[in-house]
């Protein structure tokens, strides 16, 4: 992959993966981007997760052209970045290792290397130059870790970004930017927003051509809607209108109330309605569609007492990562004592700036003829709101 003559690829792909952080199912792998700067010095800009250490050094090998490195920048020091640090540090003896505090704290616990005599700290606005090249370093702390920071290169205006503006997915996948990027930033960033707000801050001040992210493809285009979409999503406002109807549903008939609920809202003229079910579809991908719309609707069956399992986790998933500001709706379904709406209130309530419909549907084992006017006030509510 060409990015300049002075900046070269030497990432890989990872197409065996089947959950990134053991947890987020990605169907098209991951990369592990890594980049060098080539210059009177030599930068190596972060490493890639020990999956992917022999094809990863073959490629640095083959850039370097029998050069050496003399920078090792780790931007971030998360494992899939990190992993094959101490292999660099065995091959490229003479090279220094540029982060700052955290990253040595870090750095001692995950790895037994001594690199006394090899360290350069650095802090915020601190400049190190490769020749014609100059980076220039900026603290994003909780940009994903605590000791992330990005790099920016001021002659090719290129900013190596960590963690932002990443996504899951191989480099050679051919998908929308947005849906994945979406996904990626919500459940691996999104908790974080005000720190993702302070950076955007940061690099509203820096003039920027390319984006480096170590997640994801290389930005060079219309980077003005990267930005954008990262705004709205790090200031947690909805991305777009529409309801979203989360449904945990244990023998079918809390899904059919659900999938009745949708159908009244669009026939109300709503033009975005998404129902999913949390018992079958990837949670990480229903709390993207929970953060990108502007109103949700929770459907559940109780379930020992409160809701069904799979409603429980959905909702920890959006109280950990900071769900609010949002219009939420509620239907729940039980047999003998319907309790799942109070186990929904509960996370509710520990939300910021959430507004529950009074409109609260309950029903009995199953749908009934009685039961379609309550379902009407919650979708005449929904809309409304």
């Amino acid at each position: 992959m060409y990015i300049s003559d002075a900046i070269k690829y030497v990432g890989v792909d990872d197409k065996t993966i089947d959950l990134f952080e053991s947890q987020y199912v990605v169907e098209n792998g991951m990369a592990y981007n890594s980049y060098l700067i080539l210059d009177e010095k030599v930068a190596l800009m972060d490493t890639v997760d020990r999956r992917g250490l022999e094809e990863w050094s073959k490629n640095v090998e083959r850039e370097l052209g029998g050069r050496s490195v003399d920078y090792i920048v780790v931007d971030h020091m998360e494992p899939d970045h990190a992993g094959s640090l101490s292999y660099a540090l065995e091959r490229y003896p003479e090279a220094v290792v540029v982060g700052n505090a955290k990253t040595f704290t870090y750095f001692e616990q995950f790895f037994a290397d001594d690199i006394s005599g090899r360290k350069l700290e650095v802090k915020e606005g601190d400049t190190l130059s490769l020749g014609s090249h100059q980076l220039t370093f900026y603290m994003a702390p909780m940009v994903h870790w605590p000791e992330v920071m990005v790099s920016y290169e001021s002659t090719e205006k290129t900013l190596f970004s960590a963690d932002a503006f990443g996504k899951f997915g191989t480099l050679d996948t051919d998908e929308d930017w947005a849906c994945e990027a979406r996904r990626y930033y919500f459940n691996i960033v999104g908790k974080y927003g005000a720190s993702v707000q302070t950076l955007l801050k940061k690099a509203e001040t820096l003039e920027i051509e390319k984006i480096l992210p170590l997640h994801g493809p290389i930005l060079t285009e219309n980077l003005g809607y990267y930005l954008d979409l990262y705004q709205t999503w790090s200031a947690y406002r909805p991305e777009n209108k529409g309801v979203f109807i989360a449904c945990a549903s244990i023998h079918g008939n809390t899904l059919e109330a659900a999938e009745k609920l949708a159908e009244k809202i669009r026939a109300l003229g709503e033009e975005k309605v998404v129902v999913s079910d949390l018992s079958r579809e990837d949670i990480a991908e229903c709390v993207e569609d929970a953060f990108r719309y502007d109103r949700m609707i929770l459907c559940s069956a109780t379930y020992d007492g409160g809701a069904f399992v799979p409603m429980e986790d959905f909702l920890h998933h959006l109280q950990i990562k900071t769900y609010r500001e949002r219009t939420v709706g509620i239907l729940e379904n039980g047999t003998w004592a319907p309790a799942a709406a109070r186990s929904i209130r509960g996370y509710l309530d520990s939300m910021k700036d959430i507004r529950v419909l009074d409109e609260t549907v309950t029903i009995r084992s199953r749908l009934h003829e009685e039961d379609e006017e309550a379902l009407d006030r919650l979708a005449e509510a929904i809309v409304r709101a």
